[in-house]
């Protein structure tokens, strides 16, 4: 009798991948109040396979409890553990002390914040091998940056609404809207800079009725924005004299983003009306008006802006003031980002693809790759892609 032969048998196996891991740290600067993640975008993050830790508490400067993420999905944690995840969003500049936290080859996300860079906790994420990117600084294949032209929208936007408010009070502004009644002549608002800040402030201002004059020293520039809003906007070049003349009749001014920068002299500024609204939204790398005092709108609320004060003072961050529609516009791009992240399996996977992900880097794989924050450290830039081809 034959004895029975064994033969082999597929068995059927399958490899679980790695889950990555998602930290929300609380925002320890009281300069930044948005978030990165609404409790609906961590959901979608939950769904799509990623881990999302976040912070007791984070939430809060964007009016949701711990409660609504957890219903979504969320696992809430203390700090340690949410900076020890595989990629980290934390919008302000990271701290030393948070740096050394951070788990070895991590992924940190932020906005650039150059003015604020701790050059110690720069030295601890290229110590640690942290693959550090600023937001802000990430572009398309179309050569757009999404979360910078998302941020200057919510900024232009914002600094319109915060700006007719502050001129429809009574008590502390004066007590006018900006237009749109028949017979009353409407408020005039003054932009300097053609970008897009200012595209989204004179949509805004030109549907409340208000008179719009609009300043570049581009004349590109100023053709695309008119081209953009339409034939609601007054457009000119940077003349000194019609700039004058603009400055010393506005009723709201906003100072944007120039490629030559300008500066507001101190008598040009004492010409101004009385409660004239003042914002600056490009002050961190560039201040337009340097003789007026500053509000933060993310640290204090607004001063009493009635023309009988006689104060004048600039607005700035105004985006911050708005930091759930922030946290809103955020958590659209940021899963898109995600999304190419996990197409590609790794972050470093998505930085070798992605030239926008590599030219917003700053540290990669120990080395500094930002020629500013080499400058900072005192050290030599490396170039990213010959980082990239050794690895």
């Amino acid at each position: 009798m034959a004895t029975p032969t064994p033969l082999e048998q597929l068995v059927k196996t399958a490899v679980t991948p790695r889950q990555v891991s998602i930290g929300l740290p609380t925002s320890l600067s009281p300069a930044e109040r948005r978030f990165p993640l609404t409790p609906e975008a961590a959901a979608m993050l939950v769904d799509r396979g990623f881990t999302v830790k976040m912070e007791s508490g984070a939430s809060e400067s964007i009016h949701f409890s711990d409660e609504a993420y957890a219903r979504h999905g969320v696992v809430v944690v203390d700090r340690a553990e949410a900076l020890r995840c595989d990629i980290v969003v934390y919008l302000p500049t990271v701290s030393e002390a948070d740096a050394r936290k951070l788990k070895r080859g991590a992924l940190l996300l932020g906005f650039e914040h150059a003015e604020s860079r701790s050059p110690g906790a720069i030295r601890v994420l290229l110590q640690r091998s942290v693959t550090a990117i600023a937001l802000d600084k990430i572009s398309d294949s179309s050569g757009n940056h999404p979360f910078a032209d998302i941020l200057r929208e919510i900024d232009g936007r914002a600094a319109v609404a915060i700006a007719s408010s502050l001129l429809a009070d009574a008590i502390h502004g004066k007590g006018i809207l900006l237009g749109g009644i028949a017979g009353v002549v409407p408020c005039e608002l003054t932009l300097i800079g053609a970008d897009l800040a200012a595209l989204a402030a004179a949509r805004s201002a030109i549907g409340l009725g208000a008179t719009v004059r609009l300043f570049d020293n581009d004349i590109y520039r100023l053709r695309d924005l008119e081209a953009a809003v339409g034939p609601g906007v007054i457009a000119s070049a940077l003349h000194p004299r019609v700039l004058h003349s603009a400055l010393r009749t506005a009723d709201i001014v906003i100072g944007c983003s120039l490629r030559r920068p300008v500066e507001i002299s101190s008598e040009e500024v004492g010409d101004m009306k009385r409660g004239v609204i003042t914002f600056d939204l490009n002050h961190a790398q560039s201040p337009m008006f340097p003789s007026m005092p500053t509000v933060d709108l993310a640290l204090a609320s607004p001063c009493d802006n009635a023309p009988e004060s006689g104060q004048r003072v600039c607005y700035i961050n105004a985006g911050s003031a708005v930091p759930r529609t922030a946290a809103m516009a955020l958590s659209n791009t940021l899963l898109t980002m995600f999304e190419d992240i996990v197409a590609c399996r790794t972050a470093l996977d998505a930085i070798k693809i992605n030239p926008g992900l590599r030219g917003a880097a700053y540290t990669f794989l120990g080395k500094p790759v930002s020629a500013e924050v080499a400058s900072l450290l005192g050290m030599r830039v490396v170039d990213i892609n010959l980082l990239l081809q050794c690895s």
